[in-house]
């Protein structure tokens, strides 16, 4: 059972990171505006960077689960989404939280300002629901691993 919420919440993760700038998702993306502010190659480049090794994570879990192999397959997750989760809290909560980034609240209000969002603005920023849903789902992931590896 905890191995299959593993897998789902892994699932959630890869799905968010591959489409988010790319598939128009309601008002909880604007593909437009995220893609007007970055080049194509660019947005080619960091969807591949920060989609690749989450997908490979899962397709990993998916064979660990069946065949049991390969073995160092939890350390691949720990270490994957231990640098996810470090880079959500450095880019959207220290500056939401702790710190303003002024030039990093106004490529966000650029890109994602016109998305769904429940917190109020602080600092320049409010963390959109897409966001919250990865980041939620991301420590959700850590806890999980947790549980099945510790």
């Amino acid at each position: 059972m905890t191995f299959d919420l593993l897998i789902a919440l892994q699932a959630v993760q890869v799905a968010i990171l591959w489409l988010h700038d790319w598939v128009p998702l309601g008002r909880l993306n604007d593909v437009a505006r995220v893609q007007a502010q970055d080049t194509r190659a660019r947005l080619i480049r960091v969807t591949l960077i920060q989609s690749v090794p989450f997908t490979i994570g899962l397709a990993l879990s998916i064979s660990y689960r069946q065949v049991h192999q390969p073995v160092w397959t939890p350390y691949w997750l720990w270490v994957s989404y231990l640098f996810l989760f470090t880079g959500e809290l450095r880019t959207w909560w220290a500056p939401y939280l702790l710190r303003p980034e002024p030039e990093r609240a106004a490529r966000y209000q650029k890109m994602f300002g016109g998305t769904h969002t429940f917190l109020r603005v602080r600092n320049g920023i409010a963390p959109n629901t897409l966001h919250c849903v990865l980041h939620a789902a991301t420590a959700c992931t850590l806890v999980t691993l947790a549980l099945l590896t510790l």
